[in-house]
Order: C-alpha cells, then sequence, then structure tokens
C-alpha cells in the first residue's frame, strides 16, 4: 500500500540549482524530446502508409517507435517543465505514475528488441521457412505477450517501490528512478524491490543472451554467403539493431548494477540520459539513415504531397 502521509511531494534535484542552466538544460532536452517525436512519429506514418513496409521487420520497428515516443514521453515533459519554470517538485501520485510506466515502457524496449533479433534470426538463419514462422499471427502474438508481460512488471516495481515510508523527499536524478527512490526510504533496503529488480535484471541477461545467440548465428550464415551484396543487405538491418541493442541495454543494466550514491551523482545523471533520452532520440536516425526502403517511402511520400500541391 502506498504511503501517502509521510510524503506528498518529492523534489527532482536534477542537474544543477542554477536557472540559467536550468533553461539551457530545459532547452536542450526539449530539443531531444521533438526531435524524437518527430522521427519516432514519421516512422510509424512511413511504415502504416506504404505497402511495401508491411513486413514483420518493419512492423517491429513501428512498435519499436511507438514504444520510444511513450518511452520518452514519460520522463522527458516534466523535467523540462520544472527546468524552464525553475521548479523541482512532483506530487506523490505523479512519481507512481511515472514509475509505473517508465518500467512499462523500459521492458517493452528490451521486450521489442528481442523480438526484433529473433525476426533477423529466422529471416537469415532460415529464410525458406520466414513467412512461415513470422506469420502476421504470430508477430501479433510476440507483441501483445510483450505488452502484457511488462504492464505485469510495471505494477511489481510500482507496488514494491511505493509499500514503504521515505526518510527524504530529495531524489537525486531528473525523474523518478527506482534506485534513487530505495535510496530514500527508511530502511534502505527494500527487500521487495531489490528482489524485482533483480528479477528483471535477470530477464534481462536472458534476453541480452538470447540477442547475443541469434546474432552469432547471424553473423556466422552471413560469413558463408557468397555474395557480397547478400552480405552487405544483410548486415545493413542487423547492424542498426546491435547498435541500438547496445546502447540501451548495457547502459541500464549499468545504472541500475552501479550502486546509488548519497550525494548528487554526475555519473548517475549521464547514464541515466544514456538509456532514457537517447535510445528514443537517436533509433529513428540509426534505422532510417542507412535504410533504403525508409528513405524511398519518404521520397515517395513527398513527391506525392509535391504532385499533389499543384
Amino acid at each position: 500500500m502506498i504511503n501517502q502521509t509521510a510524503v506528498i511531494e518529492f523534489l527532482l534535484m536534477g542537474f544543477s540549482n542554477d536557472p540559467e542552466m536550468q533553461i539551457l538544460h530545459g532547452v536542450l532536452f526539449l530539443m531531444a524530446y521533438l526531435a524524437a517525436l518527430i522521427g519516432n512519429g514519421l516512422i510509424i506514418i512511413l511504415i502504416t502508409w506504404d505497402r511495401r513496409l508491411h513486413t514483420p521487420m518493419y512492423f517491429f520497428l513501428k512498435n519499436l517507435s511507438f514504444v520510444d515516443t511513450c518511452y520518452i514521453s514519460v520522463t522527458v515533459p516534466k523535467f523540462i517543465l520544472n527546468s524552464l519554470l525553475h521548479k523541482s517538485s512532483i506530487s506523490l501520485l505523479g512519481c507512481v505514475f511515472q514509475v509505473f510506466f517508465f518500467v512499462v515502457f523500459a521492458s517493452a524496449e528490451v521486450a521489442i528488441l528481442t523480438v526484433m533479433s529473433y525476426d533477423r534470426y529466422v529471416a537469415i538463419c532460415h529464410p525458406l521457412h520466414y513467412e512461415i514462422i513470422m506469420n502476421r499471427r504470430a508477430c501479433g502474438h510476440m507483441v501483445v505477450v510483450s505488452y502484457v508481460s511488462c504492464g505485469i512488471s510495471g505494477v511489481m516495481h510500482t507496488a514494491a517501490t511505493f509499500s514503504i515510508n521515505f526518510s527524504s523527499n530529495k531524489i537525486h536524478q531528473f525523474f523518478c528512478d527506482i534506485p534513487q527512490i530505495i535510496l530514500i526510504s527508511d530502511s534502505k533496503k527494500n527487500i521487495a524491490e531489490i528482489g524485482i529488480i533483480a528479477f528483471i535484471l535477470g530477464i534481462i541477461l536472458v534476453c541480452f543472451v538470447f540477442i547475443f545467440y541469434s546474432y552469432v548465428h547471424i553473423f556466422s550464415t552471413v560469413q558463408r554467403t557468397s555474395s557480397s551484396e547478400g552480405r552487405t543487405k544483410a548486415l545493413s538491418t542487423c547492424i542498426p539493431h546491435l547498435v541500438v541493442v547496445t546502447l540501451f541495454i548495457l547502459t541500464a543494466a549499468l545504472g541500475y548494477l552501479k550502486p546509488p550514491s548519497d550525494l548528487k551523482s554526475l555519473l548517475d545523471l549521464v547514464l541515466a540520459v544514456f538509456y532514457t533520452v537517447l535510445p528514443p532520440t537517436l533509433n529513428p536516425i540509426i534505422y532510417s539513415l542507412r535504410n533504403k526502403d525508409i528513405k524511398s517511402a519518404l521520397w515517395k511520400m513527398l513527391d506525392l504531397k509535391i504532385l499533389k500541391s499543384y
């Protein structure tokens, strides 16, 4: 049960107490947020609009863009607002919802990235069975199971995190981050939450091992491919995904495994930026810069709009 009497609001200490620096941070985060919204929104629109992109790989990419849009919207807008208004407060209920949705969409990010690696594994290692294995129903089931399991994970995390009393209301982070919340608990040893964090980190480790296993087989198969064009095409769809996985999973794992500090830590803040702001902002760039299908769909849509304007 959430304690609503001891603490009615939290103070997000963020990066700086200097008003000018707060405005600078707010503007920088606003630029990153707008870039994430525009980039991910454009990918969703293009994949929905262009029938040539109605394939399992782009279906999962569209879901990843949706998750990224929601994921960055959980934490960044509140920080932008607080920075521009020179505030640091967030209500208890606001913090509860932030933790819940942060866990849901962070877990969904890991789940979708894992499913995407499986899609690439089947496409490259078992191309003759690809359409049978990755049929529309199977893809839909994978996404639904991912979202449902992530919702359950969010409920478990949130219930465990706020089932305690707090000795302080100052969170040394720019959002309600679970390790920092545990740090201000009375006991600082929330056994239930620590157990859940261990469980979730275990799941992330399993996902990472699965992704690693998939790519060992993918690169082994690609090396045996006689056609240089085939190798280039295969790697062009795998390398962006591998970059995204490395950026997100490793920084998030490091942020949660590193012992939190009682004092404001620049490393904690930087790691948080790496696993909350950068992936949703950079994913559209990583996936679209070298993706001929996405660029082709974009130019096709722009040409059509130009023609209609005359």
